[in-house]
């Protein structure tokens, strides 16, 4: 829980605050940009929110926050905030909230599907999420796209009995994996459902492609607030950044119109645009 006393000092004043446990994930930053800003190592409240809709989203992101690090002065809204969770992005598929300490607040997806429901890596094991999840039909399926975004996963495959997907060379994460991928070749999970091998991040690191037109990219490929566009970085590449281009030159064999990440932001563009997005960037790196 957000302590008053340990508040950041670049907050304005007013009902929302940011305390010095931040780990500065961005978490509060993609979900209510208008309310909170980066500063040093650190999110702060650059603005109190004043519309219904600001308030509700910077409620979003204190319930989202992997720290605890966002709190209120006064009586907030978060119990019946917390209902937006999963909260819908597009057709099928949600963002989950509940980001994990674990894996440093990284984004994690719902996919409603009539064949079994997918999460894309793990958030925080909390009973909001498995109630929703049981509603909606329970998860048959976890697709982890690498090591550091696994959190509860383990929680919730024994939760639902879901068959969770990693890749051999990131296997030390989740050692009980039910389904273990080899090598550099895509393989067909399902029909619509592919995963792509693209090693850099980590050694294992997997981009699961959905009916060809949802990217998730985990942390190999993201939109970037500061380029404006697609964006990767040689400073998160903990394996070879040498073999992380390599692999995002793959990704031009592929058509998709969403990227949807663990970290950065997510975008959705005509698959023409998002494809001379992904070439212009190619020619910075």
């Amino acid at each position: 829980m957000a302590s008053r006393a340990r508040a950041v000092a670049e907050n304005i004043p007013g009902d929302f605050f940011v305390d010095s446990t931040c780990i500065n994930c961005d978490t509060c930053r993609q979900l209510a940009p208008e309310t909170f800003d980066e500063v040093a190592d650190h999110s702060f409240v650059c603005m109190q929110p004043s519309r219904e809709t600001d308030t509700r989203a910077a409620t979003r992101a204190m319930l989202a926050c992997p720290t605890g690090s966002i709190g209120t002065l006064g009586k907030n809204k978060s119990r019946e905030v917390i209902g937006d969770f999963p909260l819908p992005i597009d057709g099928p598929v949600s963002y989950c909230g509940f980001t994990s300490k674990d894996s440093f607040g990284g984004s994690s997806y719902f996919i409603q599907h009539p064949r079994g429901n997918w999460l894309v890596d793990a958030p925080r094991f909390v009973p909001h999420l498995v109630k929703k999840f049981e509603e909606a039909g329970g998860v048959r399926h976890i697709f982890l796209t690498h090591r550091d975004d696994v959190a509860d996963a383990g929680k919730y495959a024994r939760q639902f009995g879901a068959e969770r997907t990693i890749h051999h060379d990131d296997l030390s994460a989740q050692p009980d994996a039910e389904r273990v991928l080899e090598g550099t070749a895509d393989v067909d999970l399902a029909p619509g459902f592919v995963a792509i091998p693209v090693p850099g991040h980590s050694k294992g690191h997997l981009a699961l492609l959905v009916d060809g037109k949802y990217l998730f990219s985990g942390d190999h490929l993201w939109w970037s607030r500061e380029r404006n566009g697609l964006g990767a970085s040689p400073g998160v590449a903990w394996y070879s950044w040498a073999e992380q281009k390599r692999s995002l030159k793959k990704l031009l064999d592929y058509s998709f119109e969403w990227v949807l990440p663990g970290h950065g932001d997510r975008m959705q563009l005509p698959a023409c645009s998002m494809r001379r997005q992904l070439e212009d960037f190619l020619k910075t790196i």
